[in-house]
Order: structure tokens, then C-alpha cells, then sequence
């Protein structure tokens, strides 16, 4: 079966989005379905979109559950044989998703379809060979992994797969960060297919999903988690030893500067740095992606 408008849905994981999140609703063909799978449990956020938008749904979920868990909840509520998993603050073009649509219909098999980040500085893939990064490809191409801000998946075809099942397409353990590049390995190992459509673009503002006033403790967030994820994906797929050894100069470089901004009387400097330490640290003890930022709605 080939991907439709009529078989395809869009989720969309919020938390605290409202400054973003209506422009990457609006940018969504109206005949298209959406759910929103809302983390900070906003009755008033979910009734909102679910007035304003006649194509939109919204999920309150339980807890802050992070991206990965997000999606797996939205996946599991979705209906159609493939889903379009966005970002907040993510625009498609006008043309992205007929794109991706058209571009599908030459695969043969595939798990994943992505469109390209319209920008000239960054790239929302991983190739297998790292030196053909600066080609100037045109049609679509298979990559080792993408970014999960914008990626198209097989619903139907992965969910029948063993590692897969009832919807654990994401690694629930990872809160934040690196939860994609697990997903696209497993898929990969499986010798499934992972696509980027050149001609299917779109817009990422990246960083700001989350609503600019809550910044600093946003930013807090991202460093503990940046370094416990990392720290946990090469446990996962190298080893304990591996994940230790290559963390440790991160892990070194952020006591340095925790001191020095300790000494100098930084104290935002100093927080983040201090998040940056105790995320290799809790990683390294084997316990859970526990932190979550201190805001309150």
C-alpha cells in the first residue's frame, strides 16, 4: 500500500509550544490528521487546538514523558498505515508531504522516508560513508539515520517487526535526545531501508519547541540529558567501557569549568556546567534519565 493523505497522520509531541506549534499546524494540509501528544497535561492547551483546528486532536499525557515515549503514545493512538512525526517548531513547505508522497511510490521497501532541513549550513541525516556529505544529491537517497523532528515512518510495516512491536518504536529509557539515532540503528540492523527526499523540504527553527521564557532551565535540561544519552546509546550499542572512556573528557572538561565559574562567581555558567557533570555521573551509576527542568505551567 503507498502512503495517501487519506492513510497518513501527523504527531506532533508538545511541551509548553504554544509560540511555535500554530504555525506548524497551519502549515499541515487541512485534510491531513493530526495529533498532538501534549507533555505539560494543559487542559486549556488541549482544548485550544482541538476549537481552532477541525483536523487536530490532542492527547494529555500523564507526565512529562521526554520526545521518544511521546511519540510512541501518539503512534499508538494513530490509526493510519504511516505517520508524519514533526517537531513544534518545524514548517513544511507548501509542497513537502506531496513530496514525500510521490518520491515513496519509486521504493521498494522502506521504514523511514525523511524531507531535507532547508538550510545551508545543517543537515538532518547521517550518511553511511561520512566523505559524501558535500555531494549535491537530487533524488532520494538512503542514509543511516535522521532527525526526528521531521520523519515519515512505516507505521503498519514497523510495528509488525519483533523489536518493534506495540509500538515501542522509541527507546522509552531516553527522555531527550539521541532517541531517533537509536531508532534509525535498530531499523538499520534490521536491514530496513531509511530514505531522505531531497525535493521535500522543510523549516526547523531548532531550540525552540519549548517557550523562550523557560530558556534558562531548558537550557539545564539539554545538558544533562545531551551527556546521559549519549553515555547511555554507546552503552547500549558498544558497551559499558566504551560509553565510559569516551564520555570521560566531557565529563573532565565540565568539572574544570564548573570550578573556574565557581571561583569567578558565574552562577549560570556554573549551573550548566554542574547539570553537564551529573548527567555522565548518573549515566555511569546506571540510573534513569530522572531529571526534568523545574517549570510550572
Amino acid at each position: 500500500m503507498s502512503i495517501s493523505r487519506q492513510n497518513l497522520s501527523v504527531v506532533i509531541v508538545s511541551y509548553i509550544s504554544e509560540e511555535v506549534i500554530h504555525n506548524c499546524i497551519e502549515s499541515i494540509p487541512k485534510d491531513i490528521n493530526i495529533l498532538v501528544v501534549d507533555n505539560s497535561g494543559n487542559k486549556e492547551f488541549k482544548l485550544s487546538i482541538e476549537e481552532k483546528y477541525i483536523n487536530a486532536k490532542c492527547i494529555l499525557s500523564l507526565e512529562n514523558l521526554g520526545m521518544g515515549a511521546g511519540n510512541n503514545l501518539g503512534l499508538k493512538h494513530s490509526s493510519t498505515d504511516y505517520a508524519l512525526i514533526l517537531n513544534p517548531d518545524v514548517v513544511l513547505e507548501n509542497d513537502t508531504i506531496d513530496e514525500l508522497i510521490s518520491s515513496s511510490k519509486e521504493m521498494e521497501s522502506f521504514a523511514v522516508i525523511a524531507p531535507i532541513i532547508k538550510s545551508d549550513i545543517q543537515m538532518n541525516y547521517k550518511l553511511f560513508d561520512e566523505n559524501k556529505n558535500n555531494e549535491n544529491f537530487i533524488n532520494p537517497f538512503k542514509v543511516k539515520s535522521v532527525d526526528g523532528f521531521a520523519m515519515l515512518l512505516n507505521v503498519k510495516k514497523i510495528n509488525q517487526m519483533d523489536d518493534f512491536k506495540n509500538f515501542k518504536f522509541f527507546d522509552e529509557n531516553i527522555f531527550l535526545y539521541l532517541e531517533n539515532d537509536d531508532f534509525c540503528k535498530r531499523l538499520v540492523d534490521a536491514n530496513e531501508n531509511i530514505y531522505v527526499v531531497p525535493k521535500s523540504k522543510v523549516n526547523h527553527l531548532g531550540g525552540k519547541a519549548v517557550s523562550q521564557k523557560f530558556s534558562e532551565e531548558v537550557e539545564l535540561s539539554r545538558n544533562w540529558h545531551w551527556i546521559w544519552s549519549k553515555f547511555y546509546f554507546q552503552r547500549k550499542h558498544k558497551g559499558y567501557l566504551v560509553a565510559l572512556l569516551n564520555g570521560l573528557p566531557t565529563f573532565l572538561s565540565a568539572i574544570l569549568r564548573f570550578l573556574l565559574y565557581l571561583i569567578i562567581f558565574n552562577s549560570k555558567k556554573r549551573s550548566i556546567y554542574l547539570h553537564r557533570a551529573m548527567g555522565y555521573l548518573n549515566a555511569a551509576m546506571g540510573r534513569k534519565s530522572f531529571f526534568r527542568p523545574n517549570i510550572k505551567i
